[in-house]
């Protein structure tokens, strides 16, 4: 299923994502005129957007840099030299305005809002379009636009929220985050309203309306409108078909990919396309796979390791912490397992990457409900499946803390501690516990500095 919507992704890349149309200027002259007309533009230009999820300024290795290494999950480790720096520099709270990765977050993630914005503004004029399908492609634009604005909103607070194409002259002007979210809980409900359940086989891993509530759910926690995110998330439950994948190691591997649990992935294949992941080779440690080198980054630490309770069945398909290298030697080193596979070359493999899933929404119903029976037992299904005994009231801690720590374990390496930290209010306390000797309280920044080559062309931004 995956290989027919990837080739539909790159189909979408040689019609439409040309290097004018990934840029924050407006598309050409040729495309203004002779591309967006028909149906057939519009799906290429809409998959165009969705393989911009793959770029290393977003998926493909941005947020994992902004939201896991930022927090106590996971670290670089001892190398700190060439592009390790930067990695260093974020999970240390030293990095500047001149960080690439942090300038590829903001850079990658306006790319696809761009082209989004293109979408939406060119097929509003567009007569020879089925209603069913215009409305569609209204949904998937605006939960992809969506999903970027989360993103940039959790990393940058204040930031320009572009609904429309950008033309020379324009004016950009930051917004608060506040701002921000609440225009995604208006575009969401409208995205939700306008996607199907789900869609046949050719076109797996496209945005539905379970995709569009789960953010919009996310969006609503994070507004505080807990009263809200309860009636979005029972309408994903009763509604769109979700459960959990039994086993917990199968919701890893290519193998296993768009499942029931799955609710939106970034859809990747390896081959030699350019549409392979580099996860893999990122995350792997050294001299561990058959082709190409592996990195050891994204490194979880010995807080994350400890997370686990004994007898957790999530810890080994999330995590090792030995592997042995090509002279037999076994080295002690944590690494992250929930993108393991064996790609045919360097930084091509076949690994998807999970962005929402039914585990996270029956946790953040939990959330969004507060302590009640009900509540424990949304988590309890969760604990169930790692082989763990229910939790309750009596405990120890509080429902908040137990809840977190829930949400720690089963969504490890997957781009939610940083979100969540900051949801909770628990950055200083979980960062500085998990490495004290590199991060003090008063170096903790819950927002990254806007990138430098930003403020030098727009002197009315704020630096944060």
């Amino acid at each position: 299923m995956k290989k027919v919507i990837i080739v539909l992704l790159m189909l979408g890349v040689t019609s439409a994502c040309s290097e004018d149309f990934t840029e924050l200027s407006p598309v050409s002259n040729r495309n203004e005129a002779d591309f967006y007309n028909s149906p057939d533009d519009f799906i290429a230009a809409l998959n165009a957007s969705y393989s911009g999820l793959q770029d290393l300024g977003v998926f493909g290795r941005a947020y994992w840099a902004l939201f896991e290494m930022r927090s106590d999950n996971t670290d670089q480790g001892p190398d700190a030299t060439g592009l390790a720096r930067q990695y260093t520099e974020i999970n240390q709270f030293t990095e500047d305005a001149l960080n690439e990765q942090v300038d590829n977050a903001w850079s990658g993630s306006y790319k696809v809002i761009a082209n989004c914005n293109v979408i939406l503004d060119r097929i509003e004029s567009v007569t020879d379009i089925e209603t069913g399908l215009k409305n569609r492609i209204e949904g998937e634009a605006i939960f992809l636009r969506s999903l970027m604005y989360y993103h940039l909103a959790i990393a940058f607070g204040n930031i320009p929220l572009q609904l429309t194409p950008f033309s020379p002259g324009d004016g950009l002007t930051q917004v608060d985050a506040t701002v921000v979210y609440e225009q995604l809980v208006s575009d969401l409900t409208a995205a939700e309203s306008n996607l199907p359940v789900s869609y046949p086989e050719g076109d797996t891993g496209r945005a539905t309306k379970g995709a569009a509530a789960a953010l919009l759910a996310k969006v609503q926690l994070t507004l505080g409108n807990t009263s809200a995110a309860e009636t979005t998330l029972r309408r994903i439950v009763d509604n769109y078909n979700y459960s959990l994948v039994p086993d917990y190691a199968e919701l890893w591997g290519p193998d296993n990919e768009n499942n029931e649990e799955s609710i939106f992935e970034v859809q990747y294949i390896s081959g030699g396309i350019g549409q392979g992941s580099a996860l893999t080779n990122e995350f792997s440690p050294s001299s561990d796979l058959q082709t190409g080198q592996g990195f050891g980054r994204n490194r979880p630490t010995e807080a994350m390791e400890n997370a686990y309770e004994p007898g957790d069945l999530r810890f080994e398909p999330s995590m090792g912490t030995t592997w042995i290298n090509n002279e037999g030697e076994v080295i002690e080193q944590n690494y992250v397992r929930k993108y393991e596979s064996n790609p045919p070359t360097e930084n091509d493999s076949d690994n998807n990457f999970i962005v929402l899933r039914y585990a996270d929404v029956l946790l953040m119903l939990a959330e969004a409900i507060g302590e009640s029976p009900e509540s424990y037992d949304l988590i309890n299904q969760v604990r169930a499946r790692a082989g763990l005994v229910d939790i309750d009231t009596s405990t120890p801690g509080s429902f908040e803390e137990k809840l977190l720590q829930e949400r720690q374990v089963e969504l490890a390496f997957e781009n939610h501690r940083w979100p969540d930290l900051r949801r909770f209010g628990a950055t200083v306390e979980k960062v500085t516990a998990a490495e004290p000797e590199v991060t003090d309280a008063g170096d903790i920044r819950e927002l990254f500095f806007i990138p430098q080559r930003e403020m030098d062309i727009n002197p009315s931004f704020v630096q944060n």
